[in-house]
């Protein structure tokens, strides 16, 4: 029985799948545009630091105001409607909520969500894959322990590649590289808040009359995003990353076969098994034509010539070999998509994508020459972006490990730092009470003794 007639039924036996979505913002509003559309679920609660920002958001998606006005979340289970506060340990304590949507785009709150969540038998998708890059692995044992699933989500990226993976393994067919689209030249690296339109290719006025946030906008610039989104990637399938980060070779979708290839056979790959970004642009900026900058692939190899066959016979495109072929998404529709991890995680009990070990990293990269004293402005902003290794690598960092992007937010440098170095946990005063740098260290514990060299986690990957 496919999700939509699981959820069909739920609707018939009048037994929803209870939702909790914290954060109301562009992603949480797009989600919200899609649920009224969607049989079987019933969105109890919400929780915001901004409720009335929220109701706003609600109103802008089509919601009527009778339909988010249940004075309590007791009420809104009974009657169907939606709770709006700002409490969200109230929302995922609630014994009658079974999935809590994590939609803040705030790495060390989420962590507090994720496992406050599992502590009360929820399932969890998440949102923020800024804290599943840096803490993922442990946040999937947690899950795990807790006897709840924990997800990334469908619509956005990670969790779509994870799904084409999945279609390629479960295919019988070698995953030569996987990744997503990208707009990319070597210098955005340094871009920051007050550039990033120019590249983005909006005017200042297009971006203030959406409400766009250009720090938010400039994580994607810089690099920053697509590192996150690749490690949570590696992560979640295994397979293995750069070893002095992301490449973006340039090409359009019927070129992409042709450089995900091995070195050894003409493409850019160190070896086959890999993550990689492609670029939209010619290295001289040129947009290249019909691209993937707004959506995901995978390259597969045809073993044998029966095979490669095959892809001759049905004019599969492949590169000149016939031997590697590139199934790709041109597109993803990010938060009106979720509602597949939703449905998934609550049926099926199945994830749509969740890291099955430790593989990849994000580590915090300085734009410029930083100062002792300077106070690092994390993801997106005017003083680092982070940069995808491998984890071996940031493991082994300056001999003290690399500090990871999710937490590299209000902290003051201790040591200055070059431009393009990647900083170690010894370069600042890291809040060791929190959280999420709690759960941090106790994932490199936990993870950090197999974490493998790349050549051998390559090694390892071939004969599996």
């Amino acid at each position: 029985m496919n999700l939509y007639a699981k959820l069909q039924q739920r609707a018939a036996e009048h037994r929803p799948v209870r939702i909790g979505l914290i954060g109301a913002g562009k992603f949480g509003s797009m989600y919200l545009a899609q649920i009224p559309r969607t049989p079987g679920v019933h969105l109890a609660g919400i929780a915001d630091l901004a409720p009335e920002a929220a109701r706003r958001n609600l109103q802008r998606v089509g919601w009527s105001a009778e339909r988010y006005a249940a004075p309590s979340l007791t009420a809104a289970l009974q009657d169907g409607r939606t709770h709006i506060g700002d409490d969200w340990a109230a929302l995922v304590r609630h014994p009658a909520i079974d999935v809590i949507v994590e939609c803040t785009g705030h790495p060390i709150a989420a962590v507090d969500h994720c496992l406050e969540a599992f502590a009360h038998g929820k399932h969890v998708v998440n949102v923020t894959v800024e804290a599943d890059a840096f803490c993922g692995p442990l946040l999937a044992r947690r899950a795990a322990e807790a006897g709840v699933v924990y997800s990334l989500a469908f619509g956005d990226q990670p969790a779509l590649i994870c799904d084409l993976v999945d279609w390629a393994r479960t295919c019988g067919f070698p995953v030569v590289a996987a990744g997503r689209g990208h707009k990319w030249l070597p210098h955005y690296s340094e871009s920051t808040p007050d550039t990033v339109w120019q590249h983005w290719g909006l005017s200042p006025a297009q971006a203030e009359r959406g409400g766009l946030n250009p720090k938010m906008f400039n994580s994607f610039l810089d690099g920053s995003k697509p590192s996150i989104e690749s490690t949570a990637v590696a992560n979640a399938t295994g397979l293995a990353v750069p070893s002095n980060g992301l490449l973006y070779p340039p090409a359009s979708v019927e070129d992409i076969p042709f450089v995900t290839r091995p070195r050894s056979e003409g493409g850019v790959l160190e070896r086959k098994g890999m993550v990689e970004v492609i670029s939209s642009l010619e290295p001289d900026g040129r947009p290249i034509p019909y691209d993937i900058r707004m959506g995901v692939w995978v390259t597969v190899e045809g073993e044998t010539e029966y095979i490669r066959n095959c892809f001759e016979e049905y004019k599969a495109h492949t590169d000149p070999s016939g031997r590697y072929f590139t199934l790709y998404k041109r597109w993803h529709l990010i938060g009106l998509e979720v509602g597949v991890s939703v449905a998934s995680v609550a049926l099926r009990g199945e994830a749509t994508g969740v890291a099955v070990g430790w593989h990849a990293d994000v580590v915090a990269t300085a734009k410029r020459d930083l100062a002792v004293g300077e106070l690092l402005d994390g993801e997106g902003g005017f003083t680092v972006w982070g940069k995808l290794l491998p984890a071996a690598t940031s493991l082994g960092l300056h001999g003290e490990g690399g500090l990871p992007l999710g937490l590299a937010h209000g902290i003051r440098l201790v040591r200055p730092v070059r431009k393009g170095q990647s900083l170690s946990w010894a370069d600042v005063a890291m809040d060791t009470g929190i959280r999420a740098y709690a759960v941090r260290r106790e994932m490199e514990r936990l993870f950090g003794q197999g974490t493998a060299s790349p050549a051998r986690h390559h090694a390892a990957m071939a004969g599996s």
